[in-house]
């Protein structure tokens, strides 16, 4: 095992690797910007390092920084997180061309599934479904045309390495193609450095729902069943349910045996996440992220599996320690990201944290960095608590979350608290009746009311 880990990553992740690190007798290297120097990570790792200024560019996506402050600490392996350089091919082969292990699947797994249209391929290769599309990048607007008369408006235009959101335009008649074609690549070329842009059927009314996997380098997979995170806006997750109340028992178990036989084939070592589009009973591949999930603590409360001791164990050379017999799903889990952002603009509040009381009680957890006088910083995302609560049933859940929102203070920034509050008192929400588009639909509806 490990003697010394470096979290390669700020915030609340960093803090719940810290936590299982320690759990595991493992030390800690904290890497921070100037700006986290007093952040909560940097206070409990047993060492730090500082690794640039304020930018991320400058420091959490600082390679060569990052690389040193591993060798001068002697760190065995860097753990990335999720996010800056977690599923980046580049940065996972020069961790392990320098003698560290990366906490991680290989580089070019990363690289083959960072690329959505190889990914698209190579998934309906090992035999899962994937949402009717193009098999390679759009050259033409005239191949674009084609290609979307053959599978029927609406059509969904999707930059090849796009991500979080971004690269996307949907096309709803021929006439929309060149400017929204045009306007794709754009962006994709300036988001990611890759202006490629490929065609899928845009679904009208699917639910994202993915299956977590965890896989050791002996070639055993174990699936940890599936989170519905369609509670979306502008195509961010903004809460995530395990299970999903969409499925049976046998759906779960018969998209979670599919997923594992696929992973399995392709021979993909440590934690990963297959996610699909669902709509009238069939799934539809859209992407497999390799890296831990920001909603990781939903699987991990029904199953009781903490996931980033497996990665962790898994990285050292160890075997999964389960079986998929030895898998249980207990009860039902709800996690609502907390963001520092106006509940209704959206617009990002950082700032001082004036008071800070987070809920607690059976079922709660909070995984969060925030603590009263901390700042939290413009120069980064603005989630800055994650609320996890458990239950028998979906609706002690809910009866739970309402209960846990109403306690949770954090003083002296907006926050997202308000919309949770307001999402979780919706009948169709209560029905576990929504889609990816439910939460923006709703949002229309209240400001035209307000209005």
């Amino acid at each position: 095992m490990f003697d010394k880990i470096l979290i390669a990553n700020r915030g609340e992740i960093a803090l719940r690797i810290h936590r299982a690190c320690h759990e595991m007798g493992i030390q800690t290297v904290a890497v921070h910007s100037t700006a986290d120097a007093d952040a909560m990570h940097v206070r409990l790792a047993d060492e730090s390092v500082c690794i640039g200024p304020p930018a991320a560019r400058d420091s959490y996506l600082n390679v060569p920084a990052i690389i040193t402050a591993a060798t001068v600490t002697n760190a065995d392996a860097i753990h990335p997180g999720y996010g800056f350089l977690s599923e980046n091919a580049s940065f996972a082969s020069i961790v392990e061309e320098h003698g560290i292990v990366f906490i991680g699947p290989s580089p070019d797994h990363i690289r083959l599934m960072g690329d959505k249209i190889a990914s698209k391929g190579k998934i309906r290769e090992l035999g899962l479904p994937v949402v009717p599309g193009s098999d390679g990048p759009m050259e033409s607007e005239a191949e674009a045309r084609r290609l979307a008369d053959g599978i029927g408006y609406p059509v969904l235009i999707k930059a090849s390495a796009g991500g979080g959101g971004r690269g996307m335009r949907v096309v709803n008649a021929p006439g929309e193609m060149a400017e929204k074609l045009s306007q794709t690549r754009a962006e994709a070329g300036a988001a990611f450095g890759n202006s490629a842009v490929y065609i899928e059927k845009y679904l009208s009314r699917p639910r994202h729902i993915e299956i977590q996997v965890l896989a050791d380098a002996d070639g055993n997979v174990i699936h940890l069943g599936e989170r519905d995170c369609s509670l979306q806006r502008r195509h961010q997750k903004v809460l995530e349910e395990a299970g999903s109340p969409a499925l049976n028992d046998a759906q779960r178990r018969d998209i979670g045996q599919q997923v594992r036989s696929a992973v399995q084939r392709f021979g993909y070592r440590n934690a990963g996440t297959i996610e699909f589009l669902y709509e009238n009973g069939a799934f539809y591949f859209i992407e497999m992220n390799t890296r831990l999930q920001v909603e990781h603590p939903v699987t991990e409360a029904i199953t009781g599996i903490d996931i980033v001791r497996e990665q962790i164990r898994i990285a050292a050379g160890a075997p999964l320690a389960y079986t998929q017999d030895e898998i249980t799903f207990s009860g039902h889990s709800i996690e609502c990201r907390i963001n520092a952002e106006s509940p209704d603009l959206f617009v990002p509040s950082p700032g001082r944290v004036t008071d800070y009381h987070p809920p607690g009680g059976l079922g709660v957890r909070v995984d969060s960095a925030l603590y009263s006088g901390y700042t939290v910083q413009p120069h980064y995302d603005s989630l800055v608590s994650k609320l996890v609560v458990h239950g028998a049933t979906r609706n002690e859940c809910l009866m739970r979350l309402r209960r846990a929102l109403e306690e949770y203070v954090i003083g002296g920034i907006e926050t997202t608290i308000p919309l949770h509050q307001h999402i979780v008192e919706q009948a169709d929400f209560v029905n576990g009746d929504y889609d990816i588009h439910w939460l923006e639909r709703m949002m229309a509806g209240a400001a035209g009311s307000a209005g």
